[in-house]
């Protein structure tokens, strides 16, 4: 059973270690997410300093996937730093999902809590953007975002190959 929950600034310094395990997983596992191999706990570590900053700062949420009420599996964030002309709208970013808890619902109960979130603070769309022939891509057709286009060679995969992206959008 996977529960997710709104991570504050001061919990995510605390599942720091488990929130760069996560992403140096996902990043090992070949994900396109913005880095490239090789890639350190270290320099996860370091990421994750600033997305705490954005998180005290208020301009992330972030929600954290624990399985049995222990273990962080999954994390995903939801950016609030746009213009004041889209103070409507909020980006998707970095579903990550380690590889030992995948294909058992993280990741979807990570996106239904953020769309719940977003439905709470009055935010009528979300966006983000994926890597053609990801399982996220797979996840979020399955969840009822729709594609609105893809930009070719848009990204890198860790080991440098090119990747398309595909734009994805859903009202709520």
């Amino acid at each position: 059973m996977t529960e997710v929950r709104i991570l504050s600034a001061e919990t995510a310094t605390r599942e720091r270690d488990a929130l760069a395990d996560i992403l140096t997983d996902c990043v090992s596992g070949g994900a396109s997410i913005g880095f490239m191999w090789p890639f350190t706990a270290g320099e996860a570590r370091c990421w994750w300093e600033g997305v705490i900053a954005a998180v005290a700062e208020g301009r992330t949420i972030l929600f954290g996937a624990y399985s049995d009420g222990e273990a962080l599996d999954g994390s995903v964030q939801l950016s609030l730093d746009g213009p004041c002309n889209q103070r409507h709208r909020g980006d998707v970013k970095k579903l990550l999902v380690h590889r030992r808890a995948r294909s058992r619902g993280a990741g979807a109960a990570l996106m239904h809590s953020l769309e719940d979130e977003a439905r709470r603070r009055r935010l009528t769309l979300l966006t983000l953007d994926t890597c053609s022939g990801s399982e996220a891509e797979r996840l979020y057709q399955r969840l009822g975002w729709t594609r609105a286009g893809v930009i070719p060679g848009y990204a890198l995969w860790p080991d440098g190959r090119p990747c398309d992206t595909n734009i994805f959008w859903k009202r709520i």
